[in-house]
């Protein structure tokens, strides 16, 4: 079996052969129908995330049906179908025993330090792994935790959205915005969608998009003309193209919640500006066990994977491409069946 590996830094993903050990005590090993693509990976590829362990096999968005078991595992077993967070955490920290796990100092991220998805087998920890409801289709199961609970965490708990906000989703076309899309509209909000592909505003619509607005233009008065005021809300997913505009863009005690940066540069920060409106912005980051287990119930009615590509893994650096030159409207999974 061929699996992908980052040999070093700024290079092409590899292909090697590639058997994965058998599972510790604790661990499962998952058998994928597809794995996730995330931008992560291409910035863990341009070496944005130093501490990666290289060589390395990449990928975070994983999940599919378990066919060996550790011998100290007991919630789970050889048949379940699981979804996976996107790192291990350590289940003893003040963090993780209150439930904020997605914040642990000692977790450990698969596809930077321990081999990830880009292979049809991959062992993964327990403390990782959530079971999935029968009704959730197999192209959502990869991109439950990092997609849709990551979603769900930022929007619901991050940026605590109420029914009837309006808010602002900045790269509204990728991977995430499209799922971002309908998830404010499972929570009862407004989504405007920010995108400078024109060719994605007919599907943005379709997603449930109620305005799209262009980089190209000061965009922060059109949200306050459509909102009488600015968003409640922004999720800004972009980084230093998009952040003086969006945060402009935020009415008088809204705030931002940033779970993106394409381009890790620092942004310009107008103290000033939020102090005078009163405004919050907050990070935040991946998914819990319990917004892995609400995406998941999310993902069987209301919210449907917006697949741009399927691709076998041989051609995964042309995803990347693609992804980079923003060809792809939705996620890009590898298939492995």
């Amino acid at each position: 079996m061929e699996a992908g590996f980052l040999d070093k830094l700024n290079s092409d993903i590899v292909f090697r052969d590639y058997n994965p050990p058998e599972p510790d005590d604790d661990e499962v090993t998952v058998d994928q129908t597809y794995t996730g693509v995330c931008f992560r990976d291409i910035l863990t590829q341009q070496g944005f995330f130093p501490r990666v362990s290289l060589p390395i096999i990449p990928g975070h968005e994983i999940g599919g049906k378990i066919i060996k078991t550790g011998k100290s595992v007991q919630n789970f077993h050889v048949g379940d179908r699981v979804s996976s967070l996107i790192y291990i955490p350590c289940g003893k920290c003040n963090y993780c025993l209150s439930g904020n796990e997605n914040l642990c100092i000692n977790k450990i991220s698969y596809g930077e330090k321990i081999n990830g998805g880009y292979s049809r087998y991959v062992n993964v920890s327990e403390r990782s792994l959530v079971k999935v409801p029968s009704e959730v289709p197999e192209e959502a199961v990869p991109i439950a935790a990092c997609v849709i609970g990551m979603l769900y965490h930022a929007i619901a708990k991050m940026g605590k959205i109420q029914k009837g906000d309006y808010v602002l989703i900045t790269g509204a076309g990728g991977g995430v915005g499209v799922h971002a899309i309908q998830m404010v509209r499972a929570l009862g909000g407004h989504p405007i969608a920010e995108s400078g592909s024109k060719w994605k505003e007919e599907e943005l619509y379709r997603l449930g998009a109620e305005h799209i607005v262009s980089p190209e233009n000061d965009y922060s008065k059109e949200v306050k003309e459509i909102t009488g005021g600015g968003a409640d809300i922004v999720l800004e997913d972009v980084g230093i193209a998009t952040f003086s505009k969006s945060l402009r863009s935020i009415k008088t005690g809204g705030r931002m919640v940033v779970i993106g940066n394409l381009k890790p540069e620092p942004v310009e920060l107008p103290l000033g500006l939020i102090i005078l409106k009163g405004n919050s912005i907050k990070g935040s980051i991946s998914s819990t066990r319990d917004d892995l287990k609400m995406g998941l119930d999310l993902l069987q009615s209301k919210i449907h994977p917006e697949i741009g590509a399927k691709i076998y893994l041989e051609s995964i650096n042309d995803g990347y491409r693609e992804m980079l030159e923003r060809k792809v409207l939705g996620r890009i999974l590898i298939k492995y069946k």
